[in-house]
């Protein structure tokens, strides 16, 4: 069974980038994967942020394609996200994800999700 895991700080200030890291383990190292990043705001919704296939390929949500970037390491079992200038707005749950499609409702593998608070 596959395992995703996010890390990273869990406060950012104001202006600052978030980055965090999602290391895959176990047996969901598939070429036909996107590698995803989601978040959930406290009583909103899921938004999907972005994703990154095995090539390197990525694709971003128009709302914040401006400020995101996606990225995964050599060895295949970490990719990372980074959104910069945060501000209080962009306090969420954060989740990473695996699936056959660009969306969340594609997403076939899980994190547990981590929260990320903007404030200073």
């Amino acid at each position: 069974q596959g395992q995703l895991q996010e890390s990273g700080p869990d406060l950012v200030k104001p202006s600052e980038t978030l980055s965090l890291t999602c290391t895959v383990s176990g047996s969901i190292t598939t070429n036909y994967y996107y590698w995803t990043w989601i978040r959930r705001p406290p009583g909103k919704g899921q938004e999907w942020m972005g994703a990154i296939a095995n090539d390197g390929s990525t694709w971003y949500n128009p709302s914040l394609k401006s400020r995101t970037f996606i990225s995964r390491d050599t060895s295949g079992n970490k990719f990372s996200l980074q959104l910069s200038s945060v501000t209080p707005e962009d306090t969420s749950v954060y989740y990473c994800a695996a699936g056959s499609g660009l969306g969340c409702e594609f997403m076939e593998y899980w994190g547990k999700g981590t929260l990320v608070t903007v404030s200073s």
